[in-house]
């Protein structure tokens, strides 16, 4: 019997295993779709194949193993994260809830575990929205609330989502029928590195997830008016550049006085930019988050209408779209108990943590109760290379893991 140290040495084997499949030969990147993820996600679905899972590729693309109980009428209970990445990644994020949750469901396996329901192993195919710039795409269809009329979206180069899918061999039709039933499903359960840096500054290596900030993803366009950079006098001028700027400052300002909410723009593209030409038309991003669902609310409409005041003033027209809105998720309480007691249980101390970022537990927790356990990583360092999770920390993990998905067999054989 394998150690969790040793566990945790074949998983980060394979974490590392995994990231040398790149669309980049000198960085990291696998998004939802392409050669590099296909082969990547087959990699995993050989890993789960020689594990004693059953495997299946789903019509979107997620790769699905699951070991079943004895009892046919079980409900289900899944362990998953995701496999894609952001571009320019790093090794951890995603990758290392699938590759872990593998090897938990391996040690139940190799102890012939009696399941009083089934567990089952997915990794999403697109959570962090890199292609497509919508996330959620796997679990939304394994929780039966995708949205079809994303089938329409385009990527960078014009093909659409609906291309994608049944190039990869997927049905369209038959999304809906991907989807676990809302009385199918026992729980779910997601292990990810915490992307901040509360556990590496309390050096403690797992935290439990207590709740996870909503969110509103917008894009803007300015439209004000191209010109000769040296002709138009500065009080004449519809510069789409230095309106978007000014949005930008006046956003950071609202929410470094709001400490409830957190409020990045992420993308600036310029249309036709040169440096003798005055910016006739600006594309943004805003990205804004809270655990508090009124504090997001009320920010989101502080912060149009900022956009709007700042158009107003400078002559400059807005066009304002709110692309993805989510609502802050609270995680189950029983499961939290549970895994607090694993964590105890383990030596560790318990550490209660809202997640700032957006995890595939947002839209399963629309049909099942969820938990989410935190791992340390690296200064709380992530969508970076240098995201890093130390060997240690991924064995604690292992632990508390094991220990909690047994607690939840005790509790459902009695």
């Amino acid at each position: 019997m394998d150690t969790p140290l040793q566990r945790a040495d074949k998983v980060l084997h394979r974490i590392n295993e995994l990231a040398s499949i790149s669309e980049d030969e000198n960085f990291i990147t696998r998004t939802y779709g392409t050669k590099k993820f296909i082969e990547g996600r087959s990699k995993v679905q050989q890993w789960m194949n020689e594990a004693g899972l059953l495997t299946r590729v789903d019509n979107i693309g997620n790769i699905r193993g699951i070991v079943l109980s004895k009892n046919t009428n079980a409900k289900t209970f899944v362990i998953a994260s995701h496999i894609d990445t952001v571009i320019n990644a790093g090794r951890f994020d995603g990758p290392l809830g699938v590759i872990l949750g593998l090897d938990l469901l391996q040690e139940l396996i190799r102890l012939n575990a009696d399941l009083p329901f089934h567990i089952e192993l997915i990794g999403f195919c697109d959570e962090e929205g890199a292609r497509f710039h919508t996330t959620y795409l796997g679990s939304a269809a394994v929780t039966g609330s995708f949205d079809t009329s994303l089938l329409d979206s385009k990527d960078a180069n014009g093909i659409t989502l609906e291309e994608v899918i049944v190039a990869n061999g997927g049905d369209v039709n038959n999304l809906s029928k991907d989807a676990i039933a809302k009385q199918e499903w026992l729980g779910y359960f997601e292990i990810h590195i915490e992307q901040g840096p509360v556990l590496y500054e309390k050096n403690i290596p797992v935290g439990v997830v207590t709740s996870i900030a909503g969110q509103c993803r917008v894009g803007m366009i300015f439209n004000g008016e191209a010109g000769h950079a040296g002709t138009v006098p500065m009080h004449m001028r519809k510069d789409a550049l230095a309106c978007a700027a000014e949005f930008i400052s006046e956003t950071e300002k609202y929410a470094a006085n709001n400490k409830a909410i957190v409020a990045t723009v992420g993308k600036v593209h310029i249309i036709n930019s040169a440096s003798n030409v005055i910016p006739g038309e600006v594309i943004c991003s805003l990205d804004l988050r809270s655990a508090e669902e009124t504090q997001l609310s009320t920010a989101y409409t502080a912060i149009k209408k900022i956009a709007e005041d700042l158009c107003e003033k400078r002559q400059i027209v807005l066009e304002w779209n709110l692309i993805q809105q989510t609502t802050p998720v609270t995680c189950d309480v029983q499961m939290n108990k549970l895994l607090m007691e694993s964590v105890m249980d383990c030596g560790y101390e318990p550490v209660a943590i809202v997640s700032g970022a957006g995890h595939d537990a947002v839209p399963v927790s629309k049909v099942s109760p969820v938990a989410m356990l935190f791992v340390k990583c690296f200064k709380g360092i992530s969508h970076n290379p240098a995201e890093d999770v130390a060997v240690d920390d991924i064995a604690a993990a292992i632990s508390v893991s094991d220990n909690f998905i047994n607690k939840l067999i005790k509790l459902h054989s009695t």
